[in-house]
């Protein structure tokens, strides 16, 4: 049929041989109608040589410049220059981020600032009120012969014992903090490790040149304060309820009162669970507190000087206003 079609088109044409064929090896536009009209028809197996099968290019001889003249001499090697000036110089500037994680030493609390500053706050803390004067108290009726007034002499060693468990206490803490820091970088993953050991007054600062809203920016500060500050507070929880576990079991051993030894025992048990459920409770609040209180202060102070400054308040602030809060509420001291 096809055979038919081509005598019958040289019969009508007779120049077709002359301008049917270009340098290329294409037909004319006729027989192309015909060979698509044929590609229709034509069974499944020759689909492949006369259908649309990929992409298809044509050529033409009639005034197209080739590729080179087109383009360009310099085409080629002008594209492998630039793609050769993106991976030298953007690699640095869009490559992946990289977590720095500095440890401190493990013994940092007994470096001899650190510790000289913790034994002036504790024996500060336990001796100051020995200064404060005490006024005599007023009697109600003035017929009654003044009473010479006996002065107690001032124990000072109470004082002292209190301020030498508040040094241990707190390089007990510290020291803590630092094998918590170790075993976050060596059981969890590197990005989570570094957020736990920022240091969060300076992403206050670099969170503070970004330009965020007010609102997102106490959100980002607040939870960058939650994650640094959460392993400092798991110390002191940890301390805490071994002191309280140390009690319970010296309790045991050493009873001082001669009870039923099964509600004795029963009855320290209750009172262990307790403390170890109030510590739970205090340093919960300390965490959420600190946190609310540096996103507040990096707004109302500089950044970096407010986050320390809110944290510290609100560190301080959480137990007394839960204290406060269960005493009101539902008249329970805790």
């Amino acid at each position: 049929m096809a055979a038919i079609a081509l005598m019958d088109m040289l019969r009508r044409n007779p120049n077709f041989g002359g301008q049917g064929f270009s340098s290329r090896g294409l037909f004319t536009a006729k027989f192309f109608g015909t060979s698509a009209t044929f590609a229709a028809a034509a069974p499944f197996a020759f689909g492949s040589l006369f259908r649309n099968g990929g992409m298809q290019v044509a050529y033409c001889d009639v005034g197209v410049p080739s590729a080179e003249e087109a383009l360009g001499e310099n085409y080629f090697s002008s594209i492998h220059s630039t793609s050769a000036s993106i991976f030298q110089n953007d690699a640095l500037k869009y490559s992946t981020k990289q977590y720095d994680i500095t440890l401190k030493p493990l013994f940092s609390a007994f470096h001899w600032k650190t510790f000289a500053m913790t034994s002036i706050r504790s024996f500060l803390i336990f001796y100051m009120p020995l200064l404060e004067p005490h006024p005599p108290k007023e009697d109600e009726d003035d017929d009654f012969l003044e009473e010479q007034v006996v002065e107690k002499p001032v124990d000072l060693m109470a004082p002292f014992h209190k301020s030498v468990k508040q040094i241990v206490r707190e390089t007990s803490v510290v020291t803590t903090r630092r094998v918590l820091e170790r075993l976050a970088v060596h059981y969890v993953s590197q990005r989570m490790a570094w957020k736990l050991l920022k240091d969060v007054p300076k992403s206050a600062a670099r969170k503070a040149g970004r330009r965020l809203p007010t609102s997102a920016y106490i959100f980002c500060v607040s939870r960058s304060t939650f994650r640094g500050h959460f392993l400092g507070v798991l110390a002191s929880w940890i301390i805490q309820v071994g002191v309280d576990i140390y009690h319970f079991f010296k309790s045991l051993w050493n009873p001082q009162e001669e009870e039923e030894e099964d509600d004795n025992t029963s009855s320290k048990v209750i009172l262990l669970g307790k403390r170890v459920s109030v510590t739970t409770l205090k340093c919960c609040s300390s965490l959420v507190f600190a946190s609310v209180g540096a996103g507040v202060g990096s707004t109302l102070f500089r950044p970096s000087a407010g986050q320390w400054i809110g944290c510290t308040v609100g560190d301080l602030a959480g137990p007394i206003a839960v204290t406060f809060f269960f005493k009101q509420a539902f008249h329970l001291s805790i």
